[in-house]
């Protein structure tokens, strides 16, 4: 599969994938490419429904003259310890960023989710996200304590007694996608009593009565696929 960047004639068939119902695999094989490349730059340029092939060229070209600013003329990127580019590393965590902030995250808080998944130990302390997002320790502890309430983090301490912010772990993502079924089934409870509110049999019962129903199924799905997924991929010793 070719590397390098996508090209403006790539992203115009993209655009004309996406608009013709392509799946993002059928365009990657049209391609050439990667999957996971067509799903990073629809996700980061407007989704599916949103994406146009040359504001996605403008925002790329854009992106990289900011890259190039933050760089002093004559200053090395400083090497890593693993051995990893540091550019591309740099460039996946800001992809990975962009997903998450599509998915309704904050800015911050998606760059730090991205930092703490990049990571080989899963973990990171908060003056280590400091040091890596070049941002403030109150930001920090904003952006985790979103992440910690909504599951997608947890909190530990290393042998120093110091704390840091984990995602290695295997039950985050199952108790994430839990909490998530507990919210729908929470709104389609609601839906349900308006029900009773409005008179079984209107318009507006009906409507809210095909949400309830709606919203049941799909919250009992999640619950379901949650719990093969971890019996299958973190079976219990």
């Amino acid at each position: 599969m070719p590397g390098g960047r996508l090209t403006q004639q790539e992203r115009r068939q993209i655009a004309i994938g996406l608009a013709d119902g392509l799946a993002y695999a059928e365009i990657a094989r049209n391609l050439d490419r990667p999957t996971s490349t067509i799903t990073r730059e629809v996700m980061r340029n407007g989704g599916p429904t949103g994406y146009k092939a040359d504001i996605a060229q403008f925002a790329t070209e854009r992106r990289a003259q900011r890259r190039k600013r933050a760089a002093p003329r004559g200053r090395q990127v400083p090497e890593r310890s693993d051995g990893r580019d540091p550019e591309a590393v740099r460039e996946f965590e800001e992809s990975f960023a962009e997903i998450f902030v599509a998915q309704g995250l904050p800015k911050m808080t998606a760059r730090a989710l991205a930092s703490l998944y990049a990571t080989d130990s899963g973990s990171l302390s908060a003056a280590e996200l400091v040091g890596h997002l070049q941002i403030s320790p109150a930001s920090v502890s904003k952006a985790m304590a979103y992440l910690e309430s909504q599951g997608l983090i947890g909190r530990v301490r290393d042998e120093r007694r110091r704390e840091r912010y984990v995602v290695d772990d295997g039950d985050i993502w199952y108790q994430s996608m839990i909490a998530s079924a507990a919210g729908t089934a929470t709104l389609a409870e609601a839906a349900r009593q308006g029900v009773s509110v409005l008179g079984s049999g209107t318009p507006a019962a009906t409507r809210l009565e095909n949400i309830a129903r709606f919203l049941d199924f799909v919250s009992e799905s999640i619950v379901r696929a949650a719990e093969q997924a971890r019996e299958i991929l973190h079976p219990k010793a």
